[in-house]
C-alpha cells in the first residue's frame, strides 16, 4: 500500500518540523526547515500556499496544533504526519 506522506514528499511537498530549534539540532527529517510550532504565526511567509506542506513534530501533537492553525488562516493542502518517528524512510 502506497504511503500518502511519501508520495507527497516525492511530488515536491514542503516539509516543516514544528518542533523546538534544539530538537531540530538532535536530528530531523532530510529536506526539512525548522520553524517551530510558536514561530508559525510569524513566519507564515515561509510556508507555501501553491503546494502540499507535510508538518511534524516529536508526537503529533503540536503538528496537529500546527496543521489547526494553517487552516485558520486559509491553507488548503496540510498534512499532520504525526512524529519524526511516524515519517516515512
Amino acid at each position: 500500500m502506497a504511503n500518502p506522506i511519501l508520495e507527497q514528499i516525492k511530488a515536491g511537498a514542503k516539509i516543516v518540523d514544528v518542533r523546538t530549534t534544539d530538537e531540530f539540532r538532535d536530528g530531523a527529517y532530510p529536506g526539512a526547515v525548522n520553524i517551530p510550532v510558536s514561530d508559525l504565526r510569524a513566519r507564515l511567509d515561509e510556508i507555501p500556499r501553491d503546494r502540499t506542506v507535510i508538518l511534524y513534530c516529536a508526537s503529533g501533537a503540536r503538528s496537529a496544533s500546527a496543521a489547526r492553525m494553517l487552516s485558520g488562516v486559509g491553507y488548503n493542502n496540510i498534512l499532520n504526519a504525526g512524529g519524526l518517528e511516524d515519517m516515512p524512510s
